[in-house]
């Protein structure tokens, strides 16, 4: 996807404060967080959002799952976090799939 803000930053295109890669996912800090920590965890293969998962991405998403408490503990977090929104109307920004990873002193409330 040649017009996706989270592919171009996969692709070194814009640069981010990377804290994490390997073959499957990036992770990195929000330019605007939310909390102490926050930071984006993006799957490398271009997925929407929820809503546009295939029945082959089952092992990726689980491997995203098991990504996120790594991240966590990689930036000392006691607890966390964990949020992704599906759609415009589910207050997606960027359309491709990502989760925030939230901690620190002050979460915000919902």
């Amino acid at each position: 996807m040649t017009d996706c803000l989270f592919c171009k930053i996969v692709a070194g295109e814009i640069p981010s404060q990377t804290v994490f890669e390997d073959d499957d996912f990036f992770a990195f800090r929000d330019i605007s967080p939310k909390a102490d920590t926050h930071l984006l965890l993006i799957p490398k293969k271009h997925i929407v959002n929820l809503d546009d998962l295939q029945p082959e991405d089952e092992a990726l998403m689980g491997k995203m799952m098991l990504t996120v408490p790594k991240l966590a503990k990689q930036e000392n977090l006691e607890g966390y976090r964990t949020i992704t929104n599906t759609g415009a109307k589910g207050g997606q920004e960027v359309f491709h799939m990502h989760f925030h990873i939230l901690g620190g002193s002050e979460l915000p409330g919902f």
